[in-house]
């Protein structure tokens, strides 16, 4: 495991990126929150979902942790539109299966797609120029 006060490295593109933020809630029950943790990690994780990810668009993606809730950074090319590519992630290959897989751990609906669990958040401040 990466020491967070190290940070965490960034990829670099030959092209314009933008990021997306967005959160959620796990259940605040800290067995929950490890099987999360587990289900996420490298060995754990269904390399369809990762591919499904990749084939809309998205160039990175991470969650961070705190306490029970959930930070996702999500980077894509300057393009991106962001509702066409989670209308078609949702479509994708064992995505619906894994969304229910994990809404065990989160307080959001089992029923819903990423898109509708996930909370977009606003930019309130970065370096102006």
């Amino acid at each position: 495991m990466e020491d967070k006060k190290n940070g965490y490295k960034s990829k670099r593109y030959d092209f314009p990126t933008k990021r997306y933020c967005q959160t959620l809630d796990l259940k605040d029950d800290p067995e929950l929150i490890e099987e999360y943790k587990k289900r996420h990690g490298q060995a754990c994780h269904w390399p369809e979902i990762g591919e499904g990810i990749k084939s809309v668009g998205i160039l990175e993606m991470e969650i961070y942790l705190c306490g029970n809730r959930l930070f996702m950074i999500v980077e894509t090319p300057a393009d991106f539109d962001w509702d066409t590519a989670f209308a078609r992630l949702a479509g994708l290959p064992r995505q619906a299966e894994w969304e229910e897989y994990m809404s065990v751990f989160q307080q959001a609906d089992p029923n819903a797609s990423s898109a509708e669990k996930w909370q977009l958040m606003e930019r309130i401040f970065h370096l102006y120029e």
